[in-house]
């Protein structure tokens, strides 16, 4: 075997699930194609010890910190096909490589799907954003919107207030039920049901969305929560089964990461619906343990 455990995907979950394998002296790779999810966000919040920091600072840090370890390889590619070899893994590389270890961990992430509204993903990451408790400080209590992509959206609109006044934009599609309408009413929450034709601004910024109805509704960001998808196949050709998650399939784990698969460990935003770097890094570290562990234990 080349490896002990390949980690599939170097961000901050993969990342995480690398320390404690390296720290056992542990054989591992990290493999990464170099696009992480939140890359198009300037800087990142809410992570202890490092809220403001820019996403790739802090992926570069962790790198550097995991580089001291001389057991951790880290491999610039993107891995294409997985599949079982004998008790363990064959991994097959973008470049024509060919890896092989005992245990895997999938730290793949997704790929992020906006509504089709021009203006829309130009300012993805910026001014248009999908957790407020990442991004909804920094708008200063200006005037927000939540656009509606699914039934499941009314919560974020319940949540948004608190970050400055808010306005519901229902597409015409996801209008709130009575008991709804009156929650939305006691968090101060207006409801628009004229669809959102065009996001308005300077650059990145946002100063407005058009309706259909040709009004403009000045705000200073729009939340929307992304339909997701598996951004690689190797769980799928793995045979690893996937749950129906509120915003797209998420690969199904058990409290210790185990997938379905047995030799197979999955973190961060492909398996878990929550996404954040705080529950990303969580998620990874304790599938590095299990991943470990199952080293001697299985």
């Amino acid at each position: 075997m080349d490896y002990q455990v390949i980690v599939v995907g170097g961000s901050y979950a993969g990342l995480a699930a690398a320390m404690p394998l390296a720290r056992a002296r542990r054989r591992v790779a990290v493999i990464d194609a170099g696009r992480p999810r939140n890359r198009y966000a300037g800087h990142s919040h809410g992570f202890f010890g490092m809220d403001g920091w820019a996403p790739q600072d802090m992926l570069d840090q962790a790198v550097l910190q995991l580089s001291a370890y001389p057991t951790v390889d880290f491999i610039a590619a993107e891995a294409v096909q997985a599949q079982r070899d004998g008790n363990g893994f064959a991994l097959t590389l973008s470049d024509g490589r060919r890896l092989s270890a005992q245990r895997l961990v999938l730290a793949t992430g997704v790929r992020d799907e906006l509504p089709p509204i021009p203006g829309l993903r130009e300012r993805w990451g910026r001014s248009v954003v999908h957790c407020p408790y990442c991004h909804g400080y920094e708008f200063e209590q200006r005037p927000l919107g939540v656009l509606a992509v699914k039934a499941t959206s009314m919560h974020q609109a319940l949540l948004v207030p608190d970050w400055g006044p808010t306005t519901y934009f229902t597409q015409g599609q996801f209008e709130p039920t009575a008991e709804e309408a009156a929650q939305l009413a006691a968090r101060g929450v207006r409801i628009e049901p004229s669809p959102v034709v065009e996001v308005l601004g300077e650059g990145d910024a946002l100063s407005a969305v058009r309706l259909q109805d040709g009004r403009e509704v000045e705000l200073a960001g729009l939340f929307v929560a992304p339909t997701i998808h598996p951004s690689s196949a190797l769980a799928e050709q793995l045979g690893c089964e996937y749950d129906d998650g509120p915003w797209g399939p998420l690969l199904r784990v058990d409290d210790t990461k185990r997938s379905s698969v047995p030799g197979v460990f999955a973190a961060g935003d492909a398996s878990m619906a929550m996404a954040s770097v705080a529950t990303a890094v969580a998620a990874g570290m304790l599938a590095g343990v299990s991943a470990h562990r199952s080293l001697f234990m299985d």
